[in-house]
Parts: structure tokens; C-alpha cells; sequence
């Protein structure tokens, strides 16, 4: 009894003891662990700089292994890099999620905080010129919602500039839950337009599809129809296809089978296509037929032959062919013959997933982030040229740990880039994080910032 009563006596003793050492250490744990995730707001650039530019050598140190044929820029760019304004708070997180657009020295690009029912998006000018980013669109200002109301936190769809000197875009939401609850007031999502010139922004129409949100979208800017792919806000259907008709104010056609991801968009004749039912949901499509919509004759998609994959899509080339990207595949369409080509590997490493894709004025030469939904640092944040003569994969520059030493950030993908008209500037912004100690730890979605990769002539010969 008394050897019973003596081990657990002693086993009493060993539980306090550590209980006493782990009062002592989890204390100093848990506050090496806040001081290493403590973020400020907002991001701030070192020495209180507004803008850093960076033109290294580094810029062409690649982060391990490149896949076969891949080669790398002899001259490296000239990179600014800078923070949006708008992240004075946490977001949950900001990030980008549409594709900017490049007119002249200016670029064009949203940035949203992802919160939900009540979150926010906004539309930014980048002047290469002056070097300054400026806001134009607040969209809970501009949507001037009761309190409580739902208001978007994203910006989903491409920004394009139409004939009548607008920018258009449509929103999307920050929680698939949103539409569930009836105290957020959601009936769907909005198109919408600002004035790049004087920054006004007003309503193109609101919930033009009931209940739907509008993720995918894009606009013909001389026929002035804004093309959509819906995700229904209660989670029940498939994208719906909306082609809405913003001179008359009313939808030219809709249907039950829109596009999941993507749309080829033919500027020279009008028609789109995509991958509508023929598409498994939530997948890329690689190798799916194609669906054609013709303006001009507006009534249900017809199936094509041709078949591609379409997670990105680049716009019309000179040479009339459009190309598409769907992970590890390169992908040419003839907007005239409506014939389709593998073209071949876009890989350089080890991240596949890709969402923008640019062709340069001359159609020879194509632009491309791997890992839109974060990964690109594992390989380095490789920006990639895409040489459709030679089918040359180039990175023109390895962005981490560059930017990390340099300026504080993370990047970790993209959704949102855009390739200057004259082809010798690549705007990129960037979903990242910026207060990350250790880069060996996975780097969240935290912070949005945006560079201007300023590509060496002799990079981007014609001969």
C-alpha cells in the first residue's frame, strides 16, 4: 500500500514539475510565435520609399532546377516595385483576382480585401511616367450600400476600356456563403464603369442575372457587349453565360452554360467562345471543344470542332490567332478558320497553374506568371517570355528572394498582369505578403503590391 501510495506521490511531483517548466517556456513560445506573425498596416517600403527600384544581376538567379529547354535572359530588367495604397487594415486578404490592362504609360488594376458580406474593391492608375499609383474606384463608395448590405470584395473579371473612353468591370464575392444569408440583401452581383479622367464611377447594372455573381467577364469594346460567366450565390448551378448589351441596357442573350474560367475573345470578327457544358466543373478543360457565341446572331453556343484548354486566354494577335494557356499546355486558335494547335510546354519549374497570359505587339512573343494561386516562389516568382517562333521558353527574370531583400515582399502568384502597347513593359501586381521573417515558412495571401518589369531591348528582338 505504501509503494502504491509512494509512486503516486512522486508522479504527483513529476506533473508539477512540468507543469512549472512548461509555464515557463510556452509564454516565450507563443510570444516568439505572435512577434513572428505580427503584421503592420500599412505596408511600408524600407527608408519610408515610395517606389523601389531594383536592377541586379540577381534578377537572373534561378531558385533550383529549370525544366529541359528553358533558358534564362542574358540582360536582366529594370524592376519598380511599389505598394497600393488602399491597406491601411487587415484583409482577409487582399489580393488581386482580375486581369489589369495597359493603355500607353498607364496601367489599370483592381485589388480587393476578400472580406464578406461587407468587403471592398478597388481600381487603381499606374502612371509608368511619374511612377505613382492612383486610386479612381472605392466600390463601397461608389455602390453606396445601407449598412450590413452586401458589397463585393472582389473584382473577378479583366478591366477593358470601351470605345466611349470608360473602363469597365463586373464584381464578385468574398464568401461563397453570401447569398445564403437574407440579412445581406444579395440579389447579385454588378457590372460597372469609371471614367479614367475624371475617376467617376457609376452602376452599369445590378444583378443582371438574379442571385448570380460575376466572376468571369471581359468586354468587345466596339460592339460594347460585356461578356460574362456567372457563379450562382446561393452554390447550386453551373455558370451561366450572360452577353449584355450596355448601349441598349439589357442583356443580348443568356443562357444555362457559361464559361467556367475563361474566354477567347476574337477581336476581328466579334465571335467568343469557351468551354460551357462540355466543361467539368471546377476544372480547367484542358483539351475540351470549344463553344462559339456570334454577336451578330445571338441564340445558343454552338459546338466547334476545335478543341484547347482555357484557363487564360491571350487577345487577338496580329496573325489572327489567339492563344490559350491550361496548366503544363500551350494552346494556338485561328479566329478565322477556327482550327486549334497544341503549341507545347509552358512549365519552368515546378508551378503549372497560370491565369493571365499577354502576346506582344507583334504577336511573337507571349508573357506568363506559373502559380497564379501562390507557389511561384518555390521556383523563384519566374517571369516567363514565351518565344512562338522558336517555341523558346525564357524566364526574363526570377522576382524571390530579390524582393524580399530588397523591398520586404513575398510574391507569390498572380491574376492580374498586363503587357505595355509598345511591348517593353510587363505590369504585374502581385498577391504576397509582406512581414514574412522566415522564407523558408510557407508564405501566406496577405498583401497586394504591383511591379513595372522593364524588359531589355535585346530581349524582345524581332530578328
Amino acid at each position: 500500500m505504501r509503494l502504491v501510495q509512494q509512486m503516486q506521490a512522486n508522479r504527483g511531483r513529476r506533473i508539477k514539475a512540468l507543469l512549472a517548466i512548461l509555464a515557463f517556456i510556452l509564454p516565450a513560445v507563443f510570444a516568439d510565435v505572435a512577434a513572428e506573425d505580427e503584421v503592420s498596416w500599412p505596408p511600408k517600403l524600407p527608408g519610408g520609399k515610395e517606389v523601389v527600384t531594383i536592377d541586379s544581376p540577381a534578377l537572373l538567379k534561378p531558385a533550383g532546377e529549370l525544366k529541359a529547354g528553358v533558358v534564362i535572359a542574358k540582360k536582366p530588367p529594370t524592376v519598380d516595385f511599389l505598394y497600393y495604397d488602399c491597406q491601411t487594415y487587415e484583409g482577409k486578404p487582399w489580393s488581386v483576382w482580375g486581369d489589369g490592362l495597359a493603355l500607353g504609360d498607364k496601367y489599370y488594376s483592381s485589388v480587393g480585401d476578400h472580406k464578406s458580406p461587407q468587403g471592398n474593391a478597388f481600381v487603381y492608375e499606374y502612371d509608368a511616367k511619374t511612377r505613382k499609383l492612383t486610386q479612381l474606384v472605392d466600390l463601397r463608395a461608389a455602390l453606396d450600400r445601407p449598412d450590413g448590405w452586401y458589397t463585393p470584395g472582389k473584382i473577378h473579371s479583366r478591366l477593358d476600356l470601351g470605345k466611349d473612353g470608360w473602363l469597365y468591370f463586373s464584381t464578385h464575392r468574398g464568401s461563397t456563403r453570401v447569398g445564403l444569408d437574407p440579412k445581406n440583401h444579395f440579389a447579385g452581383d454588378w457590372i460597372m464603369r469609371c471614367d479614367p479622367t475624371s475617376g467617376k464611377s457609376e452602376v452599369v447594372v445590378h444583378a443582371p442575372l438574379k442571385m448570380q455573381c460575376l466572376p468571369t467577364g471581359m468586354l468587345d469594346p466596339q460592339r460594347m457587349i460585356w461578356y460574362a460567366g456567372t457563379a450562382d450565390g446561393l452554390n447550386q448551378g453551373k455558370p451561366q453565360f450572360l452577353a449584355y448589351d450596355i448601349v441598349h441596357g439589357k442583356p443580348l442573350y443568356t443562357d444555362g452554360y457559361g464559361p467556367y474560367r475563361a474566354i477567347i475573345f476574337a477581336k476581328s470578327t466579334g465571335k467568343v467562345y469557351f468551354h460551357g457544358e462540355q466543361a467539368e466543373p471546377g476544372k480547367d478543360g484542358a483539351g475540351a471543344s470549344l463553344s462559339r457565341f456570334d454577336p451578330d446572331k445571338p441564340g445558343k453556343p454552338q459546338p466547334i470542332p476545335a478543341v484547347a484548354g482555357l484557363r487564360a486566354a491571350s487577345l487577338e494577335t496580329p496573325q489572327g490567332v489567339v492563344y490559350t494557356i491550361d496548366r503544363d499546355n500551350l494552346w494556338a486558335f485561328d479566329v478565322k478558320t477556327e482550327k486549334s494547335r497544341r503549341a507545347g510546354p509552358t512549365a519552368v519549374a515546378s508551378q503549372t497553374y497560370t491565369t493571365s497570359l499577354d502576346a506582344d505587339p507583334s504577336g511573337r512573343y507571349l508573357y506568363y506568371i506559373p502559380g497564379a494561386h501562390g507557389g511561384a516562389e518555390n521556383d523563384g516568382t519566374p517571369v516567363v517570355q514565351y518565344d512562338t517562333k522558336t517555341n523558346t521558353r525564357k524566364v526574363i527574370c526570377f522576382l524571390h528572394p530579390v524582393l524580399w531583400k530588397e523591398c520586404g515582399f513575398i510574391p507569390i502568384g498572380s491574376f492580374g498582369y498586363d503587357l505595355s502597347p509598345d511591348g517593353s513593359t510587363l505590369f504585374v501586381t502581385w498577391n504576397g505578403a509582406h512581414d514574412v521573417d522566415q522564407i523558408e515558412r510557407k508564405v501566406p495571401f496577405r498583401t497586394v503590391a504591383m511591379t513595372a518589369i522593364h524588359i531589355p531591348e535585346s530581349e524582345r528582338r524581332l530578328d
